[in-house]
């Protein structure tokens, strides 16, 4: 049988990422993102084989980029595209592995968009434009929340009456799980360890940011919770609020549910607090010219991380180390210096020139001699979703 081609789709809150993975080769036929979505300096990036190019599509939402974006799917496949992998961000209680789409799976997904507003939405805009294309492909769909299903009672419940659960599956989800597993295995490997055999602390840093700790490759514990707005601060999330918060805004100033709900998803996280962007690298740059709001949101970002990083330590039985991962964990020794600088008790320390080496895909140790590990783990959340469609298509 001749080596299988599949197209991942990954479509974010702000940005698409998309690889045309083939089973045979450890390189992407084609690859790129289409980020900064929804603004004015929105772009599509891509590269194949050596090539690589771009297109500005200024103020492009999902659709647009996706318009834009498929066609060149098309002609790279040369015709012998054999299966279409979807992230999805939130399968409720659903879904504990991954699915081949058809109308049920659409409409489970539909219908858990409430927890996951900024994401599932964004995932079905993928789905139906690709089922448009292609469709007498098999869709598969990848569930971030899949990988936390390993995740004790006592890690997953909240502590409100039991009928909540029971009745109506309030409980602790977990996101980013693709990403999570990937990069454990990943710096399982590095570290000369067995990923069933090793404890790790995952930070997957983007413009929406989780913590994890992983056990002998199982989540036992995550930061965010039945929707991906509990735990870190993010891109544009406020993550962990006084749960009183609601009732206050709407009390003093007169707020419906759906405004409290756009300023905690929408308007607050690093863009809320620096008042200028949920761009990480327009804040670093920022704070380099004084600019208070930018150095504030950068300070809280690191503080709040380090916090969860902490908390996690408690699911552990030993670190065998720290993993950073994501657009920022992976390209920002500022964002990793700081967060370390708060765990100590942890016994972490970076080396500076390690730290400052580990960008734009490069992977590696980054602490000091003697002390814990802590490795930067470009993370490929596209070939974990091609392996696990080819893993459903072979079933």
């Amino acid at each position: 049988m001749p080596a299988r081609n599949i197209l991942v789709i990954n479509c974010g809150s702000s940005s698409i990422k998309f690889a045309l993975v083939n089973e045979a080769h450890g390189q992407f036929s084609l690859s790129g993102i289409a980020e900064r979505l929804g603004h004015p300096e929105a772009v599509l990036r891509w590269q194949r084989g050596g090539e690589q190019d771009s297109l500005m599509i200024p103020s492009a939402d999902h659709r647009a980029a996706l318009a834009q974006l498929l066609p060149l799917v098309q002609s790279a496949a040369g015709g012998k595209l054999h299966g279409i992998g979807h992230r999805v961000v939130h399968g409720g209680e659903h879904f504990s592995n991954a699915r081949k789409i058809d109308t049920q799976v659409l409409e489970a997904i539909r219908s858990t968009a409430p927890l996951a507003p900024l994401h599932n939405p964004a995932n079905l805009l993928g789905i139906e434009a690709a089922l448009k294309l292609y469709p007498a492909l098999p869709h598969v769909a990848v569930f971030d929340t899949a990988f936390h299903q390993s995740m004790p009672e006592h890690a997953y419940r909240y502590a409100l009456p039991d009928a909540l659960y029971r009745q109506h599956g309030v409980r602790r989800y977990g996101f980013h799980g693709t990403s999570h597993r990937y990069v454990s295995h990943r710096a399982a490997d590095m570290a000369g360890l067995s990923s069933g055999d090793s404890s790790w602390l995952s930070a997957h840093l983007g413009n929406g940011c989780s913590t994890c700790a992983i056990v002998n490759g199982q989540s036992r514990d995550t930061s965010m919770g039945l929707t991906p707005l509990e735990g870190l601060a993010m891109g544009t999330r406020s993550g962990d609020v006084d749960p009183n918060l609601h009732s206050h805004l709407a009390r003093a100033l007169g707020w419906n549910l759906e405004q409290i709900e756009r300023v905690l998803n929408q308007e607050s996280g690093l863009l809320g607090l620096s008042g200028l962007s949920n761009d990480m690298r327009s804040l670093e740059q920022a704070r380099e010219q004084g600019h208070a709001g930018a150095t504030l949101a950068i300070e809280v970002f690191c503080y709040r991380l380090a916090k969860s990083l902490a908390a996690m330590s408690c699911a552990l039985p030993q670190l065998d180390g720290l993993i950073f991962t994501g657009g920022i964990g992976e390209n920002s020794p500022l964002i990793r210096s700081k967060t370390v600088a708060h765990l100590k008790l942890l016994g972490l320390a970076l080396d500076k020139e390690a730290n400052a080496r580990c960008i734009r895909g490069v992977a590696g140790a980054i602490q000091s001699y003697g002390h814990p590990r802590v490795l930067v783990v470009p993370t490929n959340e596209e070939r974990q979703i091609a392996l696990d469609t080819l893993t459903l298509l072979d079933s």
